[in-house]
Parts: structure tokens; C-alpha cells; sequence
């Protein structure tokens, strides 16, 4: 059974944890290698595990991943640190694009958020399917609710739904509203040990292994789809950039081949992501 660690860091630790992993030795010196900036749930959920390495074999280029919050995954491509940007957070990414930070964006996969829970269900959300409803309820009730607070694709979405439920959740910040500033992993298990509900995607929640007593509580709506983008850095903007390793990367993983090693990855027979690159 797979199953995936998470490790409780801060926003500065990951960053710093992950370059420090992604840019150790153990690879030959002289392969050519990508640096890949992308989120905590492609790397979280273990699809990198299984793709990269089907794309080196075929390719022998290395991929070295830089997982953080897409939020701060945009904001290190756009300093030029790294080939590809591989998110979820098509505004955000289509502004990358407009300010001619990235060449051209392509959709990739799908999956879609839930709201996890636990078992008490003291807003007497679970089987909801409206999230905006659900949401409306848990502050109606000041049930703890532990959100990410990192400017990551997950808090984006999460942000907008509170809005669209005309919720202040920055005024109720610090009481029944709490930001970890953490990555998926890390706020699943701060939100689990005090008994909050969560937003999270459903893959990095079908990997986690803590999950205790949790169970989904709000899903199924269709305002908490999730799709994720993929991005070649500009080269013309940043000339450090691995422009002809970088796009072959990027046309592999909206290619057939890819697409199919994306619908093919399982965790407990379960499909983590749906490939809609079709017409890349």
C-alpha cells in the first residue's frame, strides 16, 4: 500500500528542505537535468514518483522538482528559478502567461477539493454537496476550521469559496479560523490533531496516511473542480532557462504517453488525477 510522510514545516523550512533535496547529489554530473517549480500535491500524492521516471527513461533528462504552494511556485519562475511550472491555479497561471513570464499555458489533469471532517460533525455538514452552504454553516457554528494560509492553489480556491459564502474568514483569523501557513501535508495533520475541517484536494487526501477517524464531508460540487496547467518558462525572459529540455517535458506530459501514465496512477485502486490535455 502506498502511502506518503508528510513532514510539519514551515512555508521558509519547505522551500529550503526542497531545494536542498532537489539539488543534492546522486545524479551524474554531466545529465542533462529541468527544475521543475510546482506544487505540494503532484509531489504529495506520488504522481511525480511514477511519472518521472518514465519520462527520463524515454528522454535522459533528469526532472527536479521544487514542490511548494503554487502561489510561491509562480513567484520562483518568475525570478527565473526554474524551466517549467506545473500548478493549479488557471488565473494565476494565465497572468504568468500575459506578463510574459511563461510561453504558453496547456491543461493538463483534473481532479477536484473536498472538505474533510471529523466524525462529530459539529456544523452538520457531512453529505453536504453545496460547498458554499457547507461553508456558510461551519462559521454560523465557529466549528475550527484549518486552512493552509499560504497563497497556494488549494488556499486560492478555498479563499474564493469563503467569499462567494460573504464570509470574513480573516476577521475570524486566530479564533475559530486558523491559518498553519503549511503545505497540504502539514495542515491535514495540524487540522486532524485539533479536530477542524480541512479543504484539501482529494489526491493528496487518498495518499495521506493519517487520517484516523476523518472521513469526507463535503464533496461533489462542481465549484471545487480543480485543474492543474503546465508552463515553459520564458526563455526570452529568463535565458537561463533549459528551453528545448523544458518543452519536451511539457509536450511528454500533455502527450498520449503522458496522458496515460497520469490515468493510469492509482493509490488503493483509486485514480488520483483525470488527463484533459486532449488538443495540446
Amino acid at each position: 500500500m502506498l502511502r506518503r510522510h508528510f513532514l510539519s514545516l514551515t512555508a521558509a523550512g519547505l522551500v529550503a528542505a526542497t531545494f536542498a533535496a532537489t539539488f543534492a547529489g546522486g545524479a551524474r554530473a554531466d545529465a542533462p537535468f529541468i527544475v521543475v517549480q510546482s506544487t505540494t500535491s503532484t509531489q504529495n500524492s506520488g504522481l511525480f514518483d511514477e511519472l518521472l521516471p518514465k519520462f527520463t527513461d524515454k528522454t535522459g533528462i533528469e526532472v527536479r522538482v521544487v514542490a511548494v504552494g503554487t502561489g510561491q511556485a509562480i513567484k520562483n519562475a518568475a525570478n527565473g528559478d526554474g524551466d517549467v511550472l506545473f500548478v493549479h491555479a488557471k488565473p494565476a497561471e494565465e497572468a504568468f502567461v500575459a506578463g510574459g513570464d511563461g510561453v504558453e499555458r496547456h491543461d493538463v489533469m483534473y481532479n477536484d477539493f473536498v472538505i474533510v471532517g471529523p466524525p462529530s460533525d459539529p456544523a452538520e455538514v457531512a453529505g453536504s454537496a453545496d460547498v458554499v452552504a457547507a461553508l456558510t454553516k461551519i462559521a454560523a457554528a465557529q466549528a475550527p476550521f484549518a486552512s493552509r494560509g499560504d497563497d497556494s492553489g488549494t488556499n486560492k480556491a478555498e479563499l474564493r469559496l469563503w467569499d462567494e459564502a460573504g464570509i470574513d474568514v480573516a476577521g475570524a483569523s486566530g479564533g475559530w479560523y486558523r491559518e498553519t501557513g503549511s503545505g497540504m501535508g502539514a495542515t491535514l495533520n495540524t487540522g486532524t490533531g485539533m479536530g477542524a475541517y480541512i479543504m484539501t484536494d482529494r489526491a493528496t487526501w487518498i495518499a495521506f496516511g493519517n487520517k484516523g477517524d476523518y472521513q469526507i464531508a463535503v464533496e461533489g460540487d462542481p465549484k471545487m473542480f480543480n485543474q492543474y496547467g503546465i508552463i515553459l518558462v520564458s526563455p526570452q525572459k529568463h535565458p537561463n532557462v533549459k528551453a528545448q529540455e523544458g518543452q519536451a517535458f511539457v509536450d511528454w506530459v500533455i502527450s498520449p504517453e503522458g496522458q496515460q501514465a497520469i490515468a493510469d496512477y492509482r493509490v488503493d485502486g483509486q485514480q488520483l488525477f483525470f488527463p484533459n490535455a486532449v488538443g495540446d
